[in-house]
């Protein structure tokens, strides 16, 4: 995510200028043709294909971006249930299950972590393993969703401590209840990370900007002249840009610069649940050239 103040005008240009140079050259063709062979330019109405077109990426924009925050909130609910979850462990499991405690906070720091790799589609077996052993990891490990059964796996563990006489059903099920909130804010990102956008949000305004460009310097050559290269490019430039931004925002667990900081978040519950009890935690995470992964 990017948490620089300064505008980046340079991304936005390098994500679209593929189709502004091929918008430039068609601004200089259109161009040179009316001026080498003059002819009369269609009167298009721009301003009516300009007012729909912003309709079409209107929509889509704000579709993306609820994605995206929605996306956020999530994590954010994430957090605080993590929270819950470590101060739970540490009040309501006794002394003589100090060993659990530590075990269930660990696990849910390794819970995180794999959580976040398999959103960005990478392996997670790494950054498991550095809070897990290996016989501690590999049931998970093996399943098909590996922060699910890691879970799982704490869940257990938290019924076994039920069976030794270390938590009572009411404890067990306040221990549920925080599960069943990791659970759901998990299903809610899985449902962002694998439903995309319908394809008439996708399709209809790509095919619109692109022809709109297209119209352009045909509808302006005649009130700009040698002039429109330039202004129909600046003028394609703020559409394009428009349905970048949809693009960027759509996905918002695509580790790129535009996504939901998972790696900066999962810093902070890491750190936070190890405080909890009372082991070394690393510093926060910072921006890298402005942008906060």
């Amino acid at each position: 995510m990017i948490v620089s103040s300064t505008p980046r005008f340079g991304n936005i240009v390098g994500e679209v200028w593929r189709p502004l140079a091929a918008l430039f050259v068609w601004d200089c063709i259109v161009t040179a043709v009316y001026f080498y062979y003059p002819f009369t330019a269609p009167s298009l109405p721009l301003t009516i294909f300009g007012s729909a077109l912003a309709l079409f990426l209107g929509f889509r924009t704000n579709s993306a971006y609820q994605r995206w925050w929605e996306g956020r909130g999530l994590w954010g609910l994430m957090i605080n249930a993590s929270r819950s979850l470590a101060r739970t462990a540490r009040n309501l499991l006794p002394e003589e299950a100090l060993d659990l405690k530590r075990t269930i906070v660990l696990r849910h720091v390794a819970y995180v972590n794999a959580l976040r790799c398999q959103l960005r589609r990478q392996s997670a077996d790494a950054e498991v393993l550095r809070f897990l052993s290996r016989g501690e990891a590999e049931p998970a490990l093996q399943r098909a969703n590996v922060a699910n059964g890691i879970l799982d796996g704490s869940s257990r563990r938290l019924d076994d401590a039920r069976q030794r006489g270390w938590i009572d059903t009411i404890q067990q099920a306040h221990f549920e209840r925080l599960f069943v909130d990791i659970s759901n804010a998990q299903g809610g990102m899985e449902r962002i990370k694998n439903t995309p956008l319908p394809n008439q949000y996708r399709f209809f305004p790509t095919f619109f900007t692109r022809l709109f460009c297209v119209l352009l310097p045909i509808g302006l050559v005649e009130t700009l002249g040698i002039a429109t290269p330039v202004g129909s490019t600046v003028a394609g430039l703020m559409f394009l840009a428009a349905l970048q931004i949809g693009d960027d925002l759509v996905d918002p667990f695509a580790n790129t610069i535009h996504d939901v900081p998972l790696t900066g978040m999962c810093r902070t519950i890491e750190i936070d649940l190890l405080q909890s009890i009372g082991d070394e935690a690393p510093t926060p995470l910072q921006p890298v050239d402005g942008v906060l992964w």
